[in-house]
Parts: C-alpha cells; sequence; structure tokens
C-alpha cells in the first residue's frame, strides 16, 4: 500500500478528502446548543465527525444522526462499536446496528472495532466487520488502541484504514504505530490529543502568538503525514481555534524543541 497521501491541510480516506483536524464528540448530548453546534462545526469547515456506540449512552451517535443526517457529501462520521469485552462477535453485531439506527445512515463511512476483546479472536471479530464491508454497509474499516502486530493480525481479514490510538505531545508511546501507519497508508488518528503542558510549550506558543493547544496540534500535524487529530469540544471558539491550528507552520527547531519535552 503506498504511503499516506496528505498535505498540511488535507488527508485521504480512501476516496474521502479529509481536513487535517477533525471534531470529537465523546461529551456531546442532545441538546438544542449541541444540534446548533455541531451545524455551526460542519460550517466552520469540519468535514470528520468521530463518535462511538458507547458514547453518552448512544446520546452523541443519536444528536448526530438528528442533526446532521442525510450527511452532505464530503462529510465523514466515524463511530466505533465493540469496547467492553466478553461481547464477541454477536455483542459486535448488535452495535453496530444500533449505530445504523442512531445515525440514521444505510452505509458507515468508517466504523472501528473500539478495542479488542481479550476473550475473542481477533480474527473471529474483524470478521464480522469485513462482512459488512463486503455487503457495502461499510466503507472502510478502523481499529482502535492496538500495537502494529495487532493491526497486521486485523489486515489479514480485511483493509485497515484507520487506526485510533491514545497520541499527543505528551503521551507517545504508540511512535512506531504513528510510523508504520504512514509507511502503509493507514490514517492514524489520535485520541486526547491535547493532553500535557510544559514550560518550553508556553514559550512556543507565544512565539507564535498560539495556544499551547494549537501548538501541540501544530506539532502532531507535523509529526506524520498519517495523523488526524479529533480533539473534542462544545464550543464553536475553541473549535475554530482548533481548526486554526492547520495554518501553523512549526519551525524544525521548534519541532525538535517540543519533541523533547
Amino acid at each position: 500500500m503506498a504511503p499516506v497521501a496528505s498535505t498540511s491541510q488535507r488527508i485521504a480516506l480512501g476516496e474521502h478528502r479529509l481536513n487535517r483536524i477533525g471534531l470529537g464528540t465523546n461529551r456531546l448530548t442532545d441538546t438544542a446548543e449541541n444540534r446548533s453546534f455541531l451545524e455551526a462545526a460542519v460550517g466552520a469547515g469540519v468535514n470528520f465527525v468521530d463518535t462511538a456506540h458507547l458514547y453518552n449512552g448512544g446520546e452523541s451517535e443519536s444528536t448526530i444522526g438528528a442533526e446532521l443526517a442525510p450527511f452532505a457529501d464530503g462529510l465523514v462520521v466515524a463511530t466505533k462499536g465493540g469496547y467492553h469485552p466478553g461481547g464477541g462477535p454477536e455483542g459486535l453485531r448488535a452495535e453496530l446496528e444500533q449505530s445504523f439506527e442512531r445515525l440514521r445512515v444505510e452505509t458507515i463511512a468508517l466504523y472501528y472495532l473500539h478495542r479488542v476483546d481479550p476473550e475473542t479472536p481477533l480474527e473471529q471479530t474483524l470478521a464480522v466487520l469485513k462482512e459488512y464491508r463486503d455487503a457495502g454497509r461499510i466503507e472502510h474499516v478502523g481499529i482502535s488502541e492496538v500495537s502494529v502486530e495487532q493491526i497486521e493480525r486485523a489486515r489479514s481479514v480485511v483493509p485497515i484504514a484507520a487506526v485510533q490510538n491514545e497520541y499527543s505531545l505528551s503521551e507517545r508511546k504508540h511512535d512506531d504505530v504513528v510510523d508504520f501507519c504512514a509507511r502503509e497508508g493507514i490514517v492514524f488518528v489520535p485520541f486526547y490529543p491535547l493532553a500535557g503542558d510544559d514550560p518550553n510549550l508556553r514559550e512556543v506558543a507565544e512565539r507564535y502568538r498560539a495556544s499551547p493547544q494549537q501548538i501541540m496540534l501544530a506539532w502532531l500535524l507535523k509529526r506524520s503525514p498519517a495523523i488526524l487529530p479529533i480533539p473534542g469540544t462544545l464550543s464553536i471558539e475553541h473549535l475554530k481555534a482548533n481548526l486554526a491550528a492547520r495554518e501553523i507552520e512549526l519551525a524544525d527547531s521548534d519541532f525538535e524543541t517540543l519533541t523533547r519535552i
């Protein structure tokens, strides 16, 4: 597979061209304010929205479906299922069917296995997602919080288009996964991308007249062309500040200073 194709602004997920900062919705609930926020987020340039079956008992998915479905051309809503151990393939299948209903769609653009079930062979679980992909109900399959070895095992069953692991300036245990994804043409979606703080971070931010959060996002974008962060927010002001981080071009010296944190 070819390396990930991206610019500082956009990244390819199959035929989709995604702006390189998306929106995480783990705190999203169904309120009038949050529905208005979703509409404003898309209007501000968000075309990649991340949710999951378990977020707020399904309310995140339901709110996205109620406000945004049918999804506009170019808007990708990704969701996840299979977080709790012991559910097995049939539990994953049931969650997936609920996600179709909540999101009000017939096809999900990107669906992740949320966690590898220690009680079920990975290949057996991924066979469910292969079935839905072969039927055209899932466009792209992802997998979350995994090692390179687990990605390789997953790819023996079904093509893996995206990996979502915890990764940030202050949490880099998955450096090898980031580099693997870049080589293999897999989009790497870091969750908790704004974790951490440091005096050096604040100094760099002051030089760029930016917030520390914007510099953390700019560092991620420079770290690898495979990276597509999904910072979570319910504030349109914070969202616009996050999106503006795409315009920050860190000097190599500042990138190295931050990398040493």
